[in-house]
């Protein structure tokens, strides 16, 4: 498998346990709880990413990111949001910069 493949297939499996809702299934459980559940773990994992970030472990802290970006997916599968909307929405910003991005957005996206 290619890395650039890698966050596709996540998908489909997190699709499919979606889907199958296999007994036993760490997806089915988050999803079970709704967007509050898998919410809560993004907002855990983003915490422990900061923390990963500073330990001066780069291991560490691709584990975590990792982790967030696995809670990130099921959010979107719980929402119904296929991640290449969220690619879409990347490419969108090449050749932008950072300041002038997020000043187009307006004040209430901020």
């Amino acid at each position: 498998m290619s890395r650039s493949d890698v966050l596709e297939r996540l998908f489909g499996v997190i699709e499919a346990r979606k889907a199958e809702r296999p007994a036993g299934s760490y997806v089915v459980q988050l999803l079970d709880g709704g967007v509050e559940a898998v919410a809560a773990k993004v907002i855990e994992e983003s915490h422990e990413v900061i923390e990963a970030a500073g330990l001066n472990d780069p291991e560490e802290l691709a584990r975590e990111v990792a982790d967030l970006v696995f809670h990130l997916w099921v959010l979107l599968a719980e929402r119904g949001v296929n991640p290449s909307a969220v690619y879409e929405v990347l490419e969108g910003r090449f050749g932008i910069g950072g300041l002038v991005e997020k000043a187009s957005r307006g004040p209430e996206n901020e």
